[in-house]
Order: C-alpha cells, then sequence, then structure tokens
C-alpha cells in the first residue's frame, strides 16, 4: 500500500500538542479530567495527529 503523507496543519499538530501536554501535566498535578482518562486521550491526541499526517487539509 501506497500512502502519500504529509505534513498535518498547524491546528491539527496544536490541539494534538496541547491534549498530550495537558495529559503530562495532569500525571505530575492532580487534574480531574486528565488524571483518570490520560492514557485514553494520549491515544485520541496520537490519533488526531495521525489522521492530520495521513489526510490532506486536515
Amino acid at each position: 500500500m501506497n500512502f502519500s503523507l504529509s505534513a498535518p496543519r498547524r491546528e491539527t499538530f496544536l490541539v494534538s500538542a496541547i491534549i498530550a501536554a495537558l495529559v503530562v501535566i495532569g500525571m505530575i498535578v492532580p487534574l480531574p479530567f486528565f488524571t483518570g482518562y490520560g492514557m485514553g486521550l494520549l491515544l485520541i491526541a496520537y490519533l488526531i495527529l495521525l489522521a492530520g499526517v495521513l489526510m490532506d487539509n486536515l
């Protein structure tokens, strides 16, 4: 299978990076939502980034 990869848009990257950063902060400082669902939110952040790389204009 031949994938054409592209750089994600700045907004897609920033959303992914902000979610990942909040999860990391939630592991250090107890944040109600980010501490309990940390690994799931981290997975969502990287899936958003993956979608931005695989799909054009996302």
